[in-house]
């Protein structure tokens, strides 16, 4: 048999590597949205900030603000009321020695003052105010400028709009922003077997559940799912199904026919239609995984058990939307410390599902859940997250420290 002109048998960070080198190719066209439709997208320009955040000097108290250089040094000192100085105002009276003005958190700061003493640190007699020694110059003022400055990027480039960035957008009065258009996912799933949720099952057959896990999958990366089918075991439908979704998609992810069984037309349909940039990882669940693209859109072939089909989603088809939505944050496992000791007996890299719990010393504890068959759905269905186990056999003592793999 003549050797692929793919790579083949890849570990996990050559594979990473190929598919960031690719989906960097098909960075997804910009497009402006309004404010009210940013949360979720990721940022395509940078956002400088217009004005000063806060615009002015507040209170970050509700008190009394005066002059922080009268503050009694010990005992107490009465100050004058002249007035008072709500969120909102458009105006507030100058304030001169001696005197005082009632204020609540977010007011404006008066002219003349720069502190502001909280009103349960005082005594309010008619229209003077006692002022307890102990307070600070400044205390409980939110200076102009101190969270963003005027011209200070506010956010950058390949940032993910979530709701606190979406808040930054909102205070600094930004309506709208340039953002990466939401991917585009076609999902297939592969096999004779298959039948819709619903229909009685006849000898040999199974409710599909891959392409609806998979479409799920998509719509919690972000995407856009555009097409969800299900195709038979048969290389020329296959072939029509992978040309039709990949004329919509910017990804086509299909599940089953990756391997080396008769039944396995996958790679060869795709090398008829588009091409193969590798076949195969080190990787337990997982280990025959496709990747490679038809046209203008990248393609995944993932394993068809379901479990197999899950992880290299969550892991590859994942990291390959944050590179094509341009989201330049860190993408770094975390480290967690095992609960339980447990023989690895194979050589490939594997991702063990795990539930996570977080001792009193803050330290996080991964413990493996019993059913790790790539087959069994109840192993990814009671539990959350997915444990690194390196390439290479070898027993794994309890509080041994691996990566847990980020979802983000």
């Amino acid at each position: 048999m003549p050797a692929p002109d793919h790579p083949t048998w890849l570990g996990l960070e050559d594979a990473l590597q190929v598919i960031a080198a690719r989906a960097a190719q098909h960075r997804l066209p910009i497009q402006a949205v309004d404010l009210a439709h940013a949360h979720g997208r990721v940022l395509a320009a940078e956002v400088r900030a217009s004005h000063p955040l806060p615009p002015f000097d507040n209170s970050a108290m509700d008190g009394f603000a005066l002059r922080g250089s009268e503050l009694p040094a010990e005992g107490e000192r009465s100050f004058a009321l002249i007035g008072e100085v709500l969120a909102g105002a458009t105006a507030a009276p100058p304030v001169a020695a001696g005197q005082c003005v009632r204020i609540t958190t977010g007011a404006p700061m008066p002219p003349g003052t720069d502190t502001v003493v909280i009103k349960e640190n005082v005594a309010v007699e008619a229209n003077r105010v006692l002022v307890k020694a102990g307070g600070m110059v400044g205390a409980n003022v939110r200076a102009a400028g101190e969270d963003y400055a005027q011209g200070d990027i506010a956010l950058a480039p390949g940032t993910p709009l979530h709701a606190a960035q979406v808040a930054v957008l909102a205070a600094l009065g930004v309506a709208g922003v340039s953002v990466r258009r939401q991917p585009r996912i076609a999902v297939i799933a592969t096999g004779n077997e298959l039948v819709p949720a619903g229909q009685e099952l006849g000898f040999g057959q199974i409710h599909e559940s891959n392409a609806t896990m998979l479409a799920a999958l998509a719509r919690e990366a972000g995407a856009s799912v555009v097409a969800q089918d299900v195709v038979r075991d048969d290389p020329e439908a296959l072939r029509r199904a992978l040309l039709a979704a990949a004329t919509d998609a910017d990804l086509v992810v299909t599940s089953g026919g990756v391997s080396a069984g008769e039944a396995d037309h996958l790679p060869k349909v795709l090398q008829s239609v588009g091409e193969i940039h590798f076949h195969k990882v080190r990787l337990k669940p997982g280990m025959p995984l496709l990747f490679g693209q038809i046209g203008a859109s990248l393609h995944f072939g993932l394993p068809g058990n379901p479990v197999a089909s899950a992880v290299t989603f969550r892991v590859f088809v994942r990291f390959a939307l944050r590179a094509m939505l341009g989201v330049t944050s860190e993408f770094q496992p975390r480290r967690v410390r095992l609960a339980a000791s447990l023989r690895k007996h194979h050589a490939r890299a594997e991702f063990a599902r795990c539930s996570l719990r977080s001792d009193g010393e803050g330290v996080l504890w991964a413990t493996l859940h019993a059913k790790q068959g790539s087959g069994m759905l109840r192993g990814l269905a009671e539990t959350e997250a997915l444990a690194l186990l390196p390439e290479g056999a070898r027993e794994f003592a309890e509080g041994d420290v691996v990566m847990l793999w980020p979802e983000s």
